[in-house]
Formats: structure tokens, C-alpha cells, sequence
């Protein structure tokens, strides 16, 4: 067998952020405006703080206009919701993201359920969760949309294969299995409930490891020459950056592996330069 392929998740977010740069000033060209990204982030979380900064570093080496807003964690709900209204009201502005989580007292639903759909560029708000499993137009969440972009550029055919999507989650797990689906393939959702969980996943063709629990992904769960995506986030007990894959145990045995760093995460802000730009679009459209 031919060793591992691994995905170059940096090398695609360039390409399209390349694209969202021109994008964009076709959009300024046609409407005299750059597209307008206004980011809010409560609370002093250090995790947080590096995301946002990454983001609006991103939107403005892209073009895009906006900023972030920067809160105090004693923020009520109610001044978060008011917030979120006049950047609903505010024709600038065309794509609104809440960083997550928030403080305690607020609650994620109420903030999600409040942002105007056509300005949801996380894609969480319930309209657009309907969209994407009605097959409608809508924005998506961008890790999801990211994983779909970077199967497509490595030459991933979907049609008829089996997914197996490890994880439940609204922001990823969920979104990604439409998302598949209506690539025409086969989609199982695999979960903490789910059992012999090995033999579930070593029947996928197209392995999608969303669960938040440090390599668990072993190559027992992997069939020879499948496609991985490895979507976690973690932290090892030596404090080292990895994923929801054994990276070690699975080279060799898939076919093609997205690495952790350096996989999916940087498709995350790119795909969420690429919604704003489509909310813009949308909105002058309707």
C-alpha cells in the first residue's frame, strides 16, 4: 500500500482567502463598499482573545471592512442582545460572529437565536441549519464548510462513498453529515452512545473524527486507504496541540489524513472571510 497522503490545510485556506481578496474587490468595484464583518467578543477568555485577533487580522488583510467589539465578562445578556440588534439594523454591516463560549449569564441559544439570518456567518442560527438539511442556500459553519472545501481540493469523490462522522455536535458533527449528504454519500453519525464504535468507523470511506477527545482515532478504527479528517482541537496531557487522531498509529494506514496543526483549522477563518462575502452578496440580492 501506498503511504499516507497528508492534506495541506494551510496551503487550500491561501487559495481561498486569495479568492475572498478578489471577491471582494469585485465587490467594492460593483457597490462602492467593502463587505462589512463586525466580530463580538465578551469576556477575557486567552483562548478567545487569540481567535478573534487571528480573525480580524484575516478580515482586513482580505479587504473586508467592520472590527471587533470588545465587551467586559460583566456583560448582561440583555447588553449583548442590544448589541447584536443595532448590528442587525446596521446596513454596514454583513456578517456578525459572537465568539464562543461567553460568560456565564449568557446563554449561547438566545444569542445565536438573535443574530439576523442572513448575517449568521457562523451558520448557527436555526434557519440556516434548516437550509442547509432542506437543501436550500443558506451559510454554513465554517468548520464543516472547510472540511468540504478540503475534500474537494484534494480529489475526494463523495458520491456513493460511506461517511462515518464521529460527533453530534451543532457546530460541526451535525452540519457536516448534510453537508455529505447532499455530496450523495452514504452518511452514518457516530456518537459516545454508539456501539463497537472501531468496527462503525473502519467501514467509512470518508472518516470524520468531531468528538474533542485527544487521539482517539487509533488506526483500529480506520479501514486501509481511507479518507480522515481530523476536526479536534485538543490538548495532550504534556500540554502539545493535537487532534481527536492517533496521527502516529493512522499514517500508513489511511489513505489520506488531515493533520493536526495544520489541517482544518486554517480553513476555519478562511471559509468565514468566504461567508461574509456570500451574506453580502445575498443581502443585496434581497
Amino acid at each position: 500500500m501506498q503511504g499516507t497522503r497528508i492534506i495541506d490545510g494551510k496551503h487550500v485556506a491561501g487559495l481561498v482567502k486569495e479568492r475572498v481578496k478578489k471577491d471582494v474587490e469585485g465587490f467594492v468595484a460593483e457597490f462602492g463598499r467593502a463587505p462589512g464583518l463586525v466580530v463580538v467578543l465578551v469576556g477575557e477568555d486567552p483562548a478567545s482573545q487569540v481567535y478573534v485577533r487571528n480573525k480580524e487580522a484575516a478580515a482586513s488583510a482580505a479587504g473586508l471592512a467592520g472590527g471587533v467589539h470588545r465587551l467586559p465578562a460583566e456583560t448582561k445578556e440583555a447588553e449583548l442582545l442590544r448589541l447584536i440588534d443595532e448590528l442587525n439594523r446596521d446596513p454596514a454591516v454583513d456578517g456578525i460572529l459572537v465568539q464562543f463560549p461567553v460568560p456565564a449569564g449568557i446563554r449561547q441559544a438566545a444569542v445565536i437565536a438573535a443574530i439576523d439570518p442572513q448575517k449568521d456567518v457562523d451558520g448557527l442560527h436555526v434557519e440556516n441549519t434548516g437550509r442547509l438539511w432542506s437543501g436550500e442556500s443558506g451559510l454554513v459553519p465554517c468548520t464543516p464548510a472547510g472540511c468540504m472545501v478540503l475534500l474537494e481540493e484534494s480529489g475526494v469523490e463523495l458520491a456513493g462513498k460511506h461517511a462515518v462522522v464521529v460527533g453530534r455536535s451543532q457546530l460541526v458533527g451535525k452540519p457536516i453529515a448534510g453537508l455529505l449528504l447532499a455530496k450523495n454519500a452514504t452518511v452514518t453519525i457516530a456518537h459516545s452512545r454508539t456501539r463497537d464504535l472501531p468496527s462503525v468507523c473502519r467501514t467509512a470511506d470518508v472518516l470524520v473524527a468531531a468528538v474533542g477527545r485527544a487521539r482517539m482515532i487509533t488506526a483500529d478504527f480506520v479501514r486501509p486507504g481511507a479518507v480522515v479528517l481530523d476536526v479536534g482541537i485538543n490538548r495532550d496531557a504534556a500540554g502539545k496541540l493535537c487532534g481527536d487522531v492517533d496521527e502516529a498509529s493512522v499514517r500508513g494506514v489511511a489513505g489520506v489524513l488531515s493533520p493536526v496543526p495544520g489541517g482544518v483549522g486554517p480553513m476555519t477563518i478562511a471559509m468565514l472571510l468566504q461567508n461574509t462575502v456570500t451574506a453580502a452578496r445575498q443581502r443585496t440580492r434581497s
